[in-house]
């Protein structure tokens, strides 16, 4: 009589263990994969600080990017790279002093070929003329659409002696909508750098 009791108090618990197990697995819940999430980002307050070293230009930039000697094998004097650590970004800046009309014709191709070699994975690029007569600041500023390694590229002059280049890279996979945030709000830093741009 207890085996009989045992075996049947067994099935009993299995009987309603099963179902339990239908039961919670019943619902119209209609469940689909979720998007890919990313860290939140918090912007620092906008604030600048001027750049004024030995270099023969001046500008503005970013309390919270550091500006650090290029060392890259061959870089020359007054090659910077603009940090953005929290961004994990940086702001590549090439000076060449011109020494002749040739030299600066191949200096304004090569930022033509250096922008548009981004075409096999942009999805488009516009130019945009910098114009600062008073200045004497001239340039293009070539803005990189789709999941290119940079987004933003530009040159600036003063048409006779100077030239600088600058490449903004950022130190993660190209996908612009994981990106894009943080890139509109450093293109705005970048804005305010050549807006404040000045020859010495």
């Amino acid at each position: 009589m207890d085996i009989k009791r045992k075996a049947s108090v067994k099935q009993l618990l299995i009987l309603v263990m099963a179902a339990l197990c239908f039961a919670s697995c019943q619902g119209t819940h209609d469940y689909s994969p979720k998007p890919r999430g990313y860290f939140r980002i918090v912007f620092p307050k906008k604030d600048y600080r001027p750049y004024t070293e030995n270099c023969p230009f001046t500008f503005v930039y970013p309390k919270y990017a550091a500006i650090e000697p290029d060392t890259i094998k061959g870089a020359k004097p007054c090659w910077l790279n603009m940090q953005f650590p929290q961004f994990k970004g940086t702001l590549h800046l090439s000076y060449e002093h011109i020494l002749s009309k040739k030299e600066f014709n191949e200096l304004i191709e090569d930022a033509h070929k250096l922008s548009f070699k981004h075409t096999v994975k942009a999805t488009g690029i516009d130019e945009g003329v910098i114009k600062f007569p008073e200045r004497k600041v001239y340039g293009i500023y070539y803005t990189i659409e789709g999941n290119a390694a940079s987004s933003v590229q530009f040159y600036l002059t003063d048409s006779t002696r100077n030239y600088i280049r600058g490449a903004l890279y950022f130190n993660t996979e190209p996908r612009l909508d994981s990106i894009q945030p943080v890139l509109t709000f450093v293109k705005q830093d970048v804005d305010v750098m050549i807006k404040s741009f000045r020859w010495k």
